[in-house]
């Protein structure tokens, strides 16, 4: 998934091939929200976008790689969502930003997170959150203590937003916001910070 960016449909600017993306994008989620992946067919997908199944092969080369993209475009959302928030050094809101989003699109992220692109989407996630963090001002840490808040920061978001997604009784959006900002508090306890 990272490095696939350049040759990404998700960064086209051509109308029809936008227009492709973005039905087979609408057509895959409401897919996936009656079933799940291993049960959609590409055939099923194309039907359900308009288009043919030659052209969802120029777009994608498997389901897989259309659920990469959409885990990839949702994951920008996410983090231009809650990196401004973060920017004004406000983990409770920041917390909040990414809870409400991840829980007003459920289905998509329980795929995301327990199904088969869990791998990818941390991939992607933390690609993203080493970039930002080269980007700010960690002077007292060194970078290898960078680094780690990093990598663990990543793996706490993921592994609670998939544990929440998990339960057939979910919190409320606000509960996992204080959950993941008590994890983000014990980070620094640690001596992470």
């Amino acid at each position: 998934m990272p490095g696939a960016a350049a040759a990404s449909p998700a960064i086209t600017t051509d109308a029809r091939k936008l227009r492709s993306r973005d039905a087979l994008y609408a057509a895959f989620l409401k897919l996936l929200e009656r079933k799940n992946l291993d049960q959609i067919s590409i055939r099923e997908i194309a039907a359900a976008a308009g288009v043919g199944h030659a052209t969802f092969y120029r777009h994608y080369p498997g389901k897989e790689a259309l659920l990469n993209d959409l885990a990839a475009d949702e994951i920008r959302r996410l983090v231009n969502l809650t990196l401004p928030v973060m920017k004004s050094e406000s983990t409770q809101a920041a917390c909040a930003a990414l809870c409400t989003h991840v829980f007003g699109n459920r289905k998509l992220w329980t795929t995301l997170l327990t199904g088969g692109a869990a791998s990818a989407v941390k991939v992607e996630l933390l690609a993203i959150s080493r970039n930002i963090a080269a980007g700010m001002d960690n002077h007292s840490l060194g970078p290898a203590m960078s680094e780690l808040k990093t990598i663990l920061s990543v793996n706490a978001i993921m592994e609670t937003l998939a544990w929440w997604l998990r339960q057939r009784k979910p919190l409320s959006p606000e509960r996992v916001a204080c959950i993941l900002e008590e994890i983000i508090a014990l980070h620094d306890t640690l001596g992470v910070e």
